[in-house]
């Protein structure tokens, strides 16, 4: 290789960049992608431009993946992106481009030889469409979901009353007349599935950071545990150590862009969560020969985008995109009708998101990381930690600013001036704190809007996980890293404890009832209460919303197939533990309780981790190879539910198998230049090579490996 860097790994195959200049460490930084993960970055790159049926897979489930990705057209306006880029931010970026081709000019990943591909060098443009993408799938298409359910169920006549009790303080501006008269494309549901059959005829995370009050060290220590998807390898995230003259970077990258995502230099520590910040709205568009209208008395014409899909042995698909000011329109406008219009805040970002990373090499105090961090244009909860002693949270994301008492979850009249976005949030409105009074800060995807002035977040997770965080870093004090990892393992559950004090008196003098009874709230792989626990949680959720309106086949949909019941529990969880309702149809809240626990414990009872059970698969291959060729790893047996810290939700989201898991776990005490992590995976998207999958046992077991920035460690050759 050219240039004056040196590569290197380190005893756990994490690759080590010595650099010059920042521009060389860049360079270094895309040759280490390059080589570890080009078969990850380039199949995302792939399925951000909509090319999978041209170049990978002709099936129609590739077509309807392709289509999706060309209708949110994140390929769009990225050159105009370029040009906003601080000329520091453009040069990096140039050089890690640089870096990444240098080494496809020499190997192309084996897989994509076989399928004939031959990639087209790696761009500026790529990294700002990768950008959106990852903000995109990984904090609002659950968001987007979620909305859409909201108009299915007012057009099957679910009550206005059950609304609100769903979505509390949330419904100002609902127009259920007109929203019955949307022309939908898309579902959540399908649309032959029975609603309301019983009646006759419905990405998280965590962060903490603790102050040096209240550890042993007497400086702060920060922990990140993102929860992604976990069966799959590679990991989404690569580890990586930065170093130039006598600073460094170390921690978790996102192969497909430069810099550390989760992780620290020798002065600030960073850890990352999802903030479920609404940042995409929808309008209703009343549109007719090609236009939608506007008030007083304008037809406005909609922007046309063509995009023609080719396809592997096949004859291409073209389809036409609607555009307009309030985003992409479900439906055909030469129909005369009435049309969704959805826009995602971030669609057409980058620049600002990417000149931020590149600071945070510099930054070394928590103010200067969160001022660098909040600016990201992608919405995300950091919890910060400095030298000196300091400790932070800032949230980071474009919030749209709306017309007064728009949530944002209702979809409101296009042609109404009042209801468009008038340009967005600074990062110094939206949630932050400096030096907390309590000694520390937690985050696990729960209600934050108390800290800041603007109110970003109308759908959070359920409150369990940070609350058992919390009540966990009150109780100590002198903490160390060790007390970090077993926090990152704990299974105790504060929801089962909600529902298990109601339940408790009501379970039957079964064996079933005693197991129940008995047990100690903890999700541990041999629990067999965990299991029954979790059987009663799903006939009551039948119970309540199926009987209650939805019908359990569209209960059953949106458990098994969307994430509905996995991101946004709690809205139903307020539902199924209040004390009436008007979805419990008439009757009591303990005559509910005790037929799904009658249910329930028919079931003869089982270990609860044989029932999450997964394989992890390989991005590319997964299922199609033989297991004994090691493509594939498991079966994984997890720990932990839904509200625990240690999380584990497996489900489907259409055909596709997915879990939410600690995909990555990163503790660091600011007294030491070392993080503690394991990874769910390994450092290599390279089947053969030894750093496939050599995290993974750690990741299993809850050892954690040193990530360290000394140079004079045990240096393995990288290759």
């Amino acid at each position: 290789m050219s240039r004056n860097v040196t590569f290197w790994r380190d005893r756990h195959g994490v690759p080590h960049v010595e650099a010059p200049s920042e521009s060389d460490l860049y360079w270094g930084h895309g040759v280490v992608h390059a080589t570890d993960r080009a078969m990850q970055m380039l199949l995302m790159r792939i399925l951000g431009q909509g090319r999978m049926s041209e170049l990978l897979d002709s099936r129609d489930a590739a077509l309807k993946v392709d289509l999706f990705f060309r209708r949110m057209n994140w390929t769009a306006a990225t050159g105009a992106q370029l040009e906003r880029l601080t000329p520091e931010a453009a040069s990096h970026l140039a050089h890690y481009c640089e870096g990444v081709n240098s080494v496809l000019a020499r190997r192309v990943p084996w897989e994509f030889k076989l399928l004939g591909y031959r990639p087209e060098p790696w761009r500026p443009e790529d990294t700002i469409m990768f950008s959106r993408l990852i903000g995109y799938l990984a904090l609002q298409q659950s968001q987007a979901e979620m909305e859409r359910l909201l108009v299915e169920m007012v057009q099957q006549g679910v009550a206005r009353e059950k609304l609100e009790e769903l979505f509390p303080g949330l419904l100002d501006g609902l127009d259920e007349e007109l929203l019955k008269k949307v022309k939908l494309g898309e579902r959540v549901v399908p649309q032959d599935m029975p609603w309301g059959a019983a009646l006759g005829g419905w990405t998280a995370s965590n962060n903490w950071v603790v102050s040096g009050k209240k550890t042993a060290s007497g400086k702060p220590i920060l922990a990140s545990d993102p929860h992604l998807e976990g069966n799959r390898l590679p990991n989404i995230w690569c580890e990586i150590a930065l170093h130039l003259e006598d600073r460094y970077a170390i921690g978790a990258s996102i192969p497909g862009g430069p810099g550390i995502f989760i992780g620290r230099n020798p002065d600030v520590a960073w850890g990352t969560t999802y903030t479920f910040m609404d940042a995409v709205d929808s309008w209703i568009e009343h549109c007719r020969d090609g236009k939608h209208f506007r008030e007083p008395d304008q037809w406005v014409p909609f922007r046309q985008r063509k995009e023609i899909v080719r396809r592997k042995n096949k004859e291409p698909v073209e389809v036409t995109f609607y555009d307009n000011d309030h985003g992409v329109l479900d439906g055909d406008p030469f129909q005369e009708g009435y049309y969704l219009a959805t826009r995602w805040a971030s669609a057409q970002s980058g620049a600002a998101s990417l000149s931020q990373v590149f600071q945070l090499w510099h930054v070394k105090t928590v103010e200067e990381g969160m001022d660098a961090l909040g600016r990201l244009e992608t919405a995300w909860n950091f919890v910060l930690a400095d030298r000196h002693g300091n400790i932070g949270y800032q949230m980071s994301g474009l919030l749209p600013r709306r017309r007064q008492r728009a949530s944002g979850l209702v979809p409101l009249c296009g042609w109404k001036q009042e209801n468009d976005w008038n340009g967005f949030a600074g990062h110094e409105e939206l949630p932050r704190a400096l030096n907390p009074e309590q000694g520390y800060f937690a985050t696990a995807n729960d209600d934050l809007n108390r800290y800041g002035m603007a109110w970003p977040i109308n759908l959070p997770m359920g409150p369990y996980r940070a609350d058992r965080i919390r009540q966990l870093l009150d109780a100590g004090e002198r903490f160390t890293p060790e007390d970090m990892f077993r926090m990152q393992f704990d299974l105790e559950s504060p929801q089962a404890e909600e529902f298990m004090r109601i339940l408790k008196p009501l379970v039957p003098n079964t064996p079933q009832g005693d197991i129940l009874r008995q047990w100690d709230r903890r999700y541990t792989a041999d629990s067999q209460g965990a299991f029954l626990f979790e059987q009663f949680y799903r006939c009551l959720r039948r119970e309540v919303f199926g009987q209650g309106g939805l019908g359990k086949a569209v209960v059953d949909h949106l458990a098994d197939r969307t994430g509905i019941f996995i991101n946004f529990y709690l809205n139903f969880d307020r539902i199924m533990l209040s004390e009436r309702s008007a979805w419990f149809a008439g009757r009591t809240r303990e005559e509910i309780y005790r037929r799904a626990a009658a249910e329930a414990l028919a079931v003869e009872p089982r270990p609860w981790g044989t029932t999450q059970q997964y394989l992890m698969k390989h991005l590319l291959l997964g299922g199609r190879l033989p297991r004994f060729l090691g493509f594939d790893r498991g079966p994984i047996t997890p720990i932990g539910g839904r509200a625990t810290i240690h999380q584990c939700q497996a489900y489907r989201s259409g055909s596709h198998e997915s879990t939410f898991v600690p995909s990555y776990r990163l503790v660091t005490d600011l007294a030491t230049d070392l993080c503690r992590t394991n990874l769910a995976g390994g450092p290599s998207d390279r089947r053969f090579s030894r750093w496939y999958a050599s995290d993974l046992a750690n990741w299993l077991s809850g050892k954690y490996k040193t990530l360290s920035a000394d140079r004079n460690q045990e240096k393995l050759p990288f290759k």
